[in-house]
């Protein structure tokens, strides 16, 4: 079991996800003579039994969970919302934008994979390929419903004897938050600031179409406050945070770069497929380098490094700007 108690008697638990990161941390922190649980994991059984054997060790009677903090709708963070909701009776809480989200791609009626399958295929994804990304995510959508009821996080919530602020931090999603305490010098970072893996950061259809300008805004933001440990979603929890937070600037300051040289006439998809020629990617991991590909082409091109043009089908190629040194 991955199980670890943090200061403040609270306790981190690593929930498996089907995916190469392998676990998703959940923490279940106590608040007077109840708990607290931020995020809940991805809506399958290893998953469902991992939590089953953590309240049992715990000795946790669920019922005494009373709020449950959904840091943003990706499904490894929002899959169990309803099952926990079901099991626990709590409130869920979640920031307006990424509620929103939640219904408008996982929700009855969801139009969201034929969005992304007509992205793919206008930024040069191949039809069956294509298609494919739409028939994983079709999948994926099945699972996540019915979809729990959820609250508008209005508040900032209390735990391990202290008031915890909510930091709006977009650019992994739309609506992801962090949670704060100036005090304690600590944040509850979610999939903001991760260690080793960089969090993904893509553009997807009803959402912002500027999300690595807004995730430098959030980095900046959790830069400017004291913070000696960030808890994280997903690796080990990170302690110099704001080492960190410059490293993955220069990360994301290389794979533009790579990108500006690499748009010479071409779609994000041939650029996709030269950045990410060293991985075997599945059609669930093409989904999001597609999407990160994108969210920094629209980067170069709002900062003026590279423009885009469509040819008579509606393809988008993108080419780098060359400056005039005068």
């Amino acid at each position: 079991m991955n199980l670890n108690k943090i200061e403040g008697n609270g306790y981190r638990i690593g929930i498996p996800v089907p995916f190469p990161m392998k676990y998703v941390y959940c923490y279940l922190l106590p608040s007077d003579d109840s708990y607290v649980l931020i995020d809940t994991g991805y809506n399958y059984g290893k998953a469902r039994e991992a939590w089953e054997e953590v309240f049992d060790q715990l000795t946790v009677d669920p019922l005494s969970i009373r709020a449950i903090y959904v840091t943003h709708f990706h499904p490894d963070h929002s899959g169990l919302a309803h099952w926990m909701q079901q099991k626990t009776g709590a409130a869920i809480y979640m920031h307006a934008s990424d509620r929103e989200m939640m219904d408008r791609v996982w929700g009855k009626g969801t139009v969201q994979t034929a969005r992304i399958e007509e992205m793919m295929k206008k930024h040069g994804v191949p039809a069956a390929l294509s298609s494919e990304i739409a028939d994983h995510m079709d999948k994926m959508s099945q699972q996540m419903r019915p979809l729990p009821d959820i609250q508008e996080l209005d508040h900032d919530p209390v735990f391990m004897d202290s008031s915890w602020q909510v930091l709006h931090t977009p650019g992994h999603s739309d609506g992801m938050f962090c949670l704060y305490n100036e005090q304690e010098q600590k944040v509850f970072s979610s999939d903001l600031i991760l260690y080793p893996i960089t969090p993904n950061i893509s553009v997807w259809p009803g959402a912002s179409q500027r999300p690595l300008h807004d995730y430098h805004l959030s980095l900046q933001k959790i830069k400017r406050l004291p913070v000696k440990t960030a808890y994280t979603a997903h690796g080990e929890p990170i302690h110099n945070v704001k080492e960190r937070i410059d490293e993955l600037i220069e990360h994301h300051d290389q794979r533009l770069k790579q990108m500006e040289e690499l748009a010479g006439g071409l779609t994000a998809y041939q650029i996709a497929s030269t950045v990410f020629a060293h991985r075997d990617l599945t059609p669930h991991q093409w989904r999001f380098a597609m999407a990160e590909t994108i969210a920094h082409l629209h980067y170069l091109e709002e900062e003026k490094r590279t423009r885009t043009w469509k040819d008579h089908e509606g393809t988008i190629y993108n080419e780098h700007i060359h400056k005039t040194v005068t």
